[in-house]
């Protein structure tokens, strides 16, 4: 890769100690979810905060100024960056990215990972690092597929990123299966890692809501932010067959009213919900 990146090294420091592991925790977290909504394509969360990346062509030096957390009185946050040559993505994931296990039934790896006996063993090439966000909320997306009897049931991966669950669903018995994500490179390399997993079900899309119209699902999935999600609930409903299910994560605890008001003012109800540390994943039906 020939491409100038930028690299952020951010610091942060809760100012209550009291619980001070889970407080950076949850600051890196928040970081990871705004930067994401910028330029940045690549993170890693460290002992001391996040380090991301942009690429230098889409960069400025005005481009953290909207970053909100920053300007938390909840936790000082210091940073520098510098210009890095040809990123090396592959080797940014052998040293920083670990295998998902989810409850020993489902197992999330790159291919330098040994196989392990899980049912479901997804392999995911390392194209660029996962954040820790990436990791609780699709854990949690997981749990509730791996509880599901999913067979046959015609299934929506909305904001799929690298295509995890919409793997996951097809492991299951769930087609045909749409795979869709506004991001250029989610969009190819969900379609790398679908061919990998030996899928044969799952169209990938690139695009956004609006490519829903006329279209009728079963299972919906969609994990990825509060705003994104509230922005297009209705169009997630509009396209949810009677007693279809809705599985929706991405966001925190204290979203979860907002959330569930705009699904039930929908006509959907409440099922279940997951929480891993301060991200929540719900489930509800038509």
């Amino acid at each position: 890769m020939s491409n100038i990146y930028i690299g952020y090294h951010f610091y942060i420091q809760p100012k209550d100690a009291s619980n001070k592991e889970q407080a950076l925790q949850i600051a890196s977290e928040i970081l990871i979810a705004e930067l994401g909504e910028m330029a940045f394509e690549s993170f890693t969360e460290t002992e001391t905060g996040v380090s991301a990346f942009v690429q230098k062509d889409l960069w400025d030096d005005k481009i953290v100024e909207d970053i909100q957390i920053l300007k938390s009185e909840e936790f000082t946050i210091e940073y520098t960056f510098e210009e890095i040559d040809q990123v090396n993505w592959n080797e940014e994931w052998e040293k920083n990215f670990e295998p998902i296990d989810v409850d020993g039934n489902c197992h999330v790896r790159a291919p330098f990972h040994p196989k392990t006996e899980a049912e479901f063993d997804i392999v995911i090439e390392p194209k660029m690092s996962f954040g820790t966000g990436h990791h609780e909320t699709t854990h949690m997306m997981i749990q509730h597929l791996l509880e599901m009897d999913v067979k046959g049931l015609k299934t929506l991966d909305m904001g799929c990123g690298t295509a995890i669950l919409a793997i996951l669903a097809e492991m299951k018995g769930a087609q045909p299966i749409d795979a869709i994500d506004i991001d250029n490179w989610c969009y190819l390399n969900s379609i790398e890692n679908a061919e990998r997993n030996n899928c044969e079900h799952i169209t990938v899309y690139e695009g956004e809501a609006a490519l829903l119209k006329d279209k009728k699902y079963d299972l919906i999935i969609a994990n990825i932010n509060r705003n994104i999600l509230l922005n297009d609930m209705q169009a997630y409903v509009d396209c949810l067959n009677p007693e279809g299910t809705l599985l929706l994560s991405g966001f925190y605890e204290e979203d979860i009213p907002v959330i569930d008001a705009s699904c039930t003012e929908k006509g959907l109800t409440y099922v279940k919900k997951f929480q891993r540390n301060n991200w929540v994943s719900l489930k509800y039906v038509n």
